[in-house]
């Protein structure tokens, strides 16, 4: 059912006020009265008003003064508001238009003048409030949508995720703990370029691209793969092919993360004293995210269990970590792990 228009009546003369309820309460319309401005500003901060016949002169605050005030809250700015005045004179209009008033209805009332402009204004603020109501739902609207969207984006991200963990599984699948390793060295990999200071769009780049690194071990040999004891000369060669291997199969992606994979699948054996394979490069020639990887891959190879050895304890692989800080590894990559090393050691702890 649709409610009656409210309209408030601001008058200090009760006469004026009980004339005009007359002609509008015929109407179908709920009148709401006050005596003078400050009354009327506290009516409107807490009734819901449709429309304004403000008096002009009252004593205090007068009908002018009261039409700037609603008109600076954002929330009244487009209330209708007619001014009701005995001032003829053209700069009292003005006065009226400036301060934000909507229309004027001149003393002695005119019943049909009042119902009138009292009926257009009314159809105004229907139109506005139509409208507010409109763009109010459609911004709820988007901002469901938005939701959706972003919802439906971190579920592919996570697929995504998850299909590169799974075929990077597959490319180590004999390997002991591969599983866990992945997701240990990647989420290793992405805390420490975080607390590096990479933006978040890299960190998560580094994140689905670590696991690809060791993918061109698909195309070892088992023999060397899965040698229990040391290789040696002629299968460490074998070995060191992964790297090439791996970047062949990730070249001439158009996705980031995939071209980042590609550049850590290459470069991750790599040393900061050039005493790394396939290119021995030295220092800053090797990528950052390689660099970082190397050592997240490096600490998690450590802490587990191969083919080849027992894990290491904690304190034995933090120590190798650190004798290898400006030889093996980049020491600001050194530096950064130590900083987050309770990050660290949560990650190993969940993906034991």
């Amino acid at each position: 059912m649709k409610q009656k228009p409210v309209i408030l009546v601001v008058d200090d003369q009760p006469q004026n006020i009980d004339l005009l309820e007359a002609y509008l309460i015929t109407q179908g319309y709920e009148i709401v009265k006050a005596a003078n401005g400050e009354n009327a500003l506290e009516i409107l901060s807490n009734t819901q008003i449709d429309l304004v016949l403000l008096d002009v002169m009252m004593p205090g605050m007068d009908g002018f003064e009261v039409t700037r005030r609603v008109r600076v809250d954002s929330k009244l700015r487009l209330l209708p508001i007619i001014l009701v005045t005995a001032l003829r004179e053209k700069e009292h209009r003005i006065l009226g238009i400036e301060a934000g008033c909507d229309d004027f209805i001149s003393k002695p009332i005119d019943k049909l003048e009042v119902l009138a402009r009292v009926k257009s204004l009314l159809i105004v603020k229907a139109y506005n409030d139509l409208m507010h109501n409109y763009r109010k739902e459609l911004e709820r609207e988007v901002a469901i949508r938005a939701a959706e969207l972003k919802q439906a984006y971190e579920q592919i991200k996570a697929a995504s995720l998850e299909t590169i963990y799974r075929l990077s599984i597959a490319s180590e699948y004999k390997d002991e703990d591969t599983g866990a390793h992945i997701k240990r060295m990647s989420n290793y990999s992405a805390v420490i370029a975080r607390q590096m200071g990479l933006g978040e769009v890299m960190v998560e780049n580094i994140l689905y691209a670590a696991p690809m690194h060791d993918l061109g071990k698909i195309g070892i040999p088992d023999r060397v793969l899965l040698k229990p004891g040391k290789l040696d000369a002629e299968e460490w060669e074998i070995m060191k092919e992964h790297a090439i291997i791996g970047a062949r199969i990730l070249e001439g992606s158009d996705a980031e993360f995939v071209k980042l994979g590609e550049v850590i699948a290459m470069c991750h054996h790599e040393k900061w004293d050039g005493s790394g394979y396939p290119y021995n490069l030295k220092g800053d020639e090797i990528p950052l995210a390689a660099r970082i990887v190397a050592l997240a891959d490096v600490f998690d190879a450590l802490t587990s269990k191969r083919a080849y050895k027992e894990a290491f304890p904690l304190e034995k692989a933090l120590a190798i970590i650190t004798e290898g800080k400006g030889v093996h590894f980049d020491p600001d990559v050194v530096d950064a792990f130590f900083l987050v090393q309770k990050e660290i050691l949560a990650i190993k702890e969940k993906y034991r």
